[in-house]
């Protein structure tokens, strides 16, 4: 709240206003897109079993997916007049709450795009690799804690 009220006071009212509409746009589309998450989860055990993460697998796909479509929308499409509001409900809120591997993706491939090919395998492995340790270093700390 600290932050807000200095936003608030030293940039105006108009700014700490859009600050606020961004942030609940995000809010609300993060919400959305849970609620689809979860949906998914609940109902892929049962048309496809539990022995392979379908579920996920299939989130992680159909949200890539949705990125690209969001991201080269606004890209090419949308135009200098595009609602920022509208990309971070959609990009940023509910494939955000959807999957963060959406955002991951794109982020790869812009690296990819850039000539940046070095890079963009070096955030692919680093992501994955590191973000698998850690997950094995925080289920090492919890089993370590009973």
């Amino acid at each position: 709240m600290e932050r807000a009220a200095i936003l608030f006071v030293h940039r105006g009212p108009a700014l700490y206003s859009k600050a606020m509409t961004s942030t609940l746009l995000v809010f609300l589309g993060a919400g959305i897109g849970g609620v689809l998450r979860h949906g998914v989860n609940v109902v892929s055990p049962k048309w496809v079993g539990m022995s392979f993460p379908y579920g996920t697998m299939a989130i992680n796909i159909i949200g890539s997916g949705l990125m690209g479509l969001v991201a080269g929308w606004f890209a090419l499409k949308a135009g200098v007049g595009a609602p920022q509001g509208l990309r971070l409900f959609l990009a940023t809120g509910i494939l955000g709450g959807f999957t963060t591997f959406s955002a991951f993706s794109l982020d790869a491939i812009l690296l990819w795009e850039r000539g940046e090919a070095v890079l963009a395998a070096a955030y692919i492995f680093g992501s994955v690799a590191v973000s698998l340790v850690a997950l094995v270093g925080g289920l090492a700390i919890i089993r370590g804690l009973t």
